[in-house]
């Protein structure tokens, strides 16, 4: 049995795990999860103290889960996998997290959500733009996993609404590479480099930023058929083209909010500077 963590995060992958690291650099207590063996005596040799945790139906160790909640702050970071069945085994998952939390003495929670929850209202979107999201729309159950956390009493929740990220082993140039008469040229990107994702939780967490909803998304948006062949170029691949298209459907997020209250200045504000 582990003694109290400072914090607990849950899915040290992409942006888990680099935010694990940093913590532990700080000089803070981490418990960090993973659902592969094989990533257990990593997350030890970085001095993140490490839990095989598996939320799905029949394979979670309550034991384990209980000991790994045993901390202040929980970090929650499990990228919902939506296509599959629409949500439903995600939401399950989320429920079953919900329910031990609520023996737990975790009073922080900090959910990395994404910016999918929101529609294309070609316009700029703010935070206050879930409410035109609807169930028969793909951003929904996303939605509807992030109202089960914030709306409890038990725990002060920071929701972060992450746009597409990039950085690390995530290159945008690798997306579309090769391809053909791609839909919606004229439409802008809402990307963040992983360097700006880790800073930013990292400042919730130090700043006690409890209770809030933010948009993190790089300040500038160049449009898919700028910014994908040149990202494809960079790597050494053959450029996408687009077509024309009289109809544009797309949404600019705003980060206007995080840059205010927190208050942040990004690292990698133009995608276009990320290759």
């Amino acid at each position: 049995m582990h003694e109290k963590a400072d914090i607990s995060i849950l899915g040290c992958g992409w942006l888990g795990l680099p935010l694990a690291e940093e913590l532990v650099n700080s000089g803070l207590h981490v418990k960090g999860s993973t659902t592969s063996p094989a990533k257990l005596e990593l997350l030890e040799e970085k001095g993140i103290i490490p839990y095989l945790i598996n939320l799905q139906a029949g394979e979670t160790d309550e034991s384990a889960l209980a000991d790994f909640l045993d901390t202040d702050v929980l970090v929650l970071n499990i990228p919902p996998k939506l296509r599959a069945d629409g949500g439903e085994a995600y939401l399950l998952q989320m429920k079953a997290l919900l329910k031990a939390m609520l023996n737990s003495p975790v009073r922080k929670v900090l959910f990395a959500s994404s910016t999918s929850v929101y529609t294309d209202l070609n316009r700029i979107v703010t935070e206050n733009d879930d409410v035109h999201t609807q169930p028969k729309d793909p951003g929904y159950t996303l939605l509807e996993a992030e109202k089960m956390f914030n709306e409890r009493e038990e725990w002060l929740t920071t929701i972060v609404r992450f746009a597409g990220l990039a950085g690390s082993d995530r290159q945008p140039g690798r997306f579309m590479a090769g391809k053909t008469d791609l839909p919606d040229g004229d439409a802008p990107v809402n990307l963040i480099h992983q360097e700006d994702c880790v800073t930013i939780l990292k400042r919730i967490i130090s700043e006690e930023r409890w209770e809030q909803v933010y948009n993190a998304c790089s300040d500038e948006h160049p449009m898919r058929k700028h910014f994908y062949p040149a990202a494809a170029k960079a790597l050494g691949l053959q450029p996408p083209s687009f077509s024309e298209m009289e109809d544009t459907h797309f949404k600019i997020i705003s980060n206007q909010k995080l840059k205010e209250d927190l208050p942040y200045v990004f690292r990698h504000p133009d995608p276009m500077r990320f290759f």
